[in-house]
């Protein structure tokens, strides 16, 4: 089976510049930069955690595979240069449910220009496993990290957020064109993707920076579907904005010279949203829109 499936991926991937050896061997042989840094991210997906069989569709499956590993290059502000793709297939089904897994993850490494360069697959008696490793490069302003944020930096935020689990947690856009764009033309300070809540991601730039944040719960950007999440829950829409994950938006720390030339920006049409500041004052607190403070403790997605 495994066989099968390399010699049909070597019918559907093109050749590209960066891969001097590709599928077919014991490891693939990339061209690479001499000044540029390499960036590398793996994310592991199971079934019964990240999606469910046969209720999610194995395109959208291995679409988001391949896609949060490209938030996670958008977060350093790193070019995508290839991927390699790992699965463990149920026994039952195996040939059909890898090849609808390729189907979702080919079109989207075209769209960023990203080749697959290996990986390898299994069959077991267990659930699926599906796990990408993508690697970048750094550009000539190096990679962006969690640890720069300052006090009296703005808190900017792509997107909007609190309506991930109707639908976007699997056709999301990883942002790696707009953190490209933006870190080119402006200074930032720090970035990380909402892959696990808001509130939480913005607690890692915190922590890596030593710095505390306020939040205006007025300023968060709203998914036209967040309404509908709340509803259900009998939580508020603003809960679901700073709780819920699998947003995969930018949270950026721009300081205060430079963030009203990047808000005029709408890089690919992604709106950008300040939310804050971050302060010297530990923690987190979120500003109401009367005007009242309340300490918020980060939460999200725990692994």
């Amino acid at each position: 089976m495994e066989q099968q499936l390399i010699d049909w991926l070597r019918e559907q991937l093109p050749a590209h510049p960066r891969v001097r050896l590709g599928i077919g061997d014991d490891a693939a042989v990339l061209a690479w930069g001499q000044q540029a840094g390499c960036v590398v991210t793996t994310d592991l997906l199971t079934e019964g955690v990240d999606f469910l069989l046969p209720q999610d569709d194995p395109l959208r499956i291995g679409r988001k595979a391949l896609a949060v590993n490209l938030s996670d290059l958008a977060a350093m502000a790193a070019r995508p240069v290839a991927a390699v793709v790992s699965l463990a297939l149920p026994r039952h089904g195996a040939q059909e449910l890898g090849l609808a897994l390729y189907r979702g993850i080919l079109p989207l490494a075209a769209e960023f220009e990203l080749p697959i360069a290996g990986g390898d697959t299994n069959t077991w008696d267990g659930p699926l496993v599906i796990s990408v490793t993508a690697i970048g490069e750094t550009t000539e302003r190096g990679p962006l990290l969690r640890s720069g944020a300052v006090a009296g930096d703005a808190i900017v935020v792509t997107g909007d957020f609190g309506g991930s689990i109707l639908e976007s947690q699997f056709t999301f856009t990883p942002r790696v064109q707009e953190a490209l764009a933006l870190h080119a033309r402006h200074t930032l300070h720090a970035a990380t993707d909402v892959s696990d809540g808001l509130s939480l991601d913005l607690g890692h730039i915190m922590q890596a920076s030593q710095c505390g944040a306020e939040v205006h719960l007025a300023s968060l950007p709203l998914a036209p579907s967040a309404e509908i999440v709340a509803s259900r829950s009998g939580r508020l829409p603003w809960e679901h904005a700073l709780t819920d994950g699998e947003d995969f938006e930018l949270i950026l720390a721009v300081p205060e010279a430079s963030v009203g030339a990047l808000l005029s920006e709408r890089v690919g049409g992604t709106s950008l949203t300040r939310i804050g500041t971050f302060t010297e004052q530990p923690g987190l607190q979120l500003i109401h829109p009367d005007g009242s403070r309340q300490d918020f403790e980060p939460a999200g997605y725990q692994h």
